[in-house]
């Protein structure tokens, strides 16, 4: 909470500046004329009016912002909707802050928009970055390539996508880092939540291991471990074959059909089940041994 707050305060401060740099230097280069502040009013009635005004509109965007994030729709797309609406109620409250606030001193906000529009245009070319970030955002909103909710890769970066805005896009990793980004540098992405994902075990068994008998019994072994854990698997694991014939082991190799976000820990399951499984059926893993000849 008080990390976004600081960040609210840093827009805001940034935001001021620009606008105060954008004004100065249109009435240093004569685009804004000096009459627009001729009716400027500064006594204690406008300033508490100015006051209530400004905690009005951050109330009402409050507000709105609450009610935003109250449903917690299952849908990756509602969700992204939501979060990017969030982000441009906050530009829309600090732009009508602005012009609303300056009408209330007396300012003719009018001219000023029709004098800026000229330095505005001169000064975009300056914030190409900002510009291409918001448009890219808007663009992968409609083409629907991540949502919030998405498990997606970036830049060797995996994680799950906590937040959409207007400019960034934040990805939190299973450890809590979180990684901000520009919509611009979100090129490359692999999307793991567009189709299920498999997790993958290997194990090995001895030599004198009857292969055919246990890979009879082992349709049933799989059985169970899905039933054991049907929040994890969509399906029965399946049994691919002998992977390798390695030095003391021939390596069995399973897949699973999981969700993105239980890829590891489908892994892990996978791992133990069928070690007891295997002990269970008399099969017991090998490990490396090292034969020693006296002449």
């Amino acid at each position: 909470m008080k990390t976004n707050r600081k960040s609210h305060i840093l827009r805001f401060i940034v935001f001021a500046a620009l606008m105060v740099g954008l004004f100065a230097l249109g009435l240093a280069t004569g685009l804004i004329p000096k009459g627009i502040f001729r009716n400027l009013r500064l006594d204690l009635p406008v300033l508490l009016k100015l006051l209530v005004m400004v905690f009005g509109v951050l109330m009402v965007e409050s507000l709105l912002s609450f009610l935003l994030s109250l449903p917690h729709p299952e849908n990756h797309r509602a969700r992204s909707v939501l979060s990017i609406v969030s982000s441009i109620l906050k530009y829309i409250a600090a732009i009508v802050i602005l012009c609303w606030g300056l009408s209330i001193l007396g300012v003719n906000v009018s001219t000023i928009v029709a004098s800026v529009g000229i330095v505005a245009l001169i000064l975009g070319f300056s914030a190409e970055s900002l510009i291409t970030d918001m448009v890219t955002g808007a663009f992968m909103i409609f083409e629907n390539q991540y949502n919030v909710g998405d498990i997606v890769e970036v830049d060797g970066f995996r994680g799950t996508v906590t937040d959409i805005g207007l400019r960034t896009t934040c990805i939190t990793d299973p450890g809590g880092n979180v990684k901000i980004m520009n919509n611009s540098a979100m090129k490359n992405i692999l999307n793991r939540s567009n189709k299920p994902s498999r997790s993958v075990s290997t194990i090995g068994i001895p030599y004198a291991t009857d292969l055919e008998k246990l890979e009879a019994e082992l349709p049933n072994l799989l059985a169970r471990i899905r039933l054991s854990h049907p929040d994890v698997f969509k399906n029965d694991p399946v049994y691919l074959g002998v992977d390798e014939l390695a030095d003391s082991a021939v390596v069995l190799k399973f897949v699973a059909e999981v969700d993105e976000n239980n890829i590891f820990s489908g892994c892990r399951i996978l791992n133990h089940d069928l070690l007891l499984g295997f002990r269970k059926l008399g099969v017991e893993c090998p490990f490396p041994q090292l034969d020693v000849h006296k002449s």
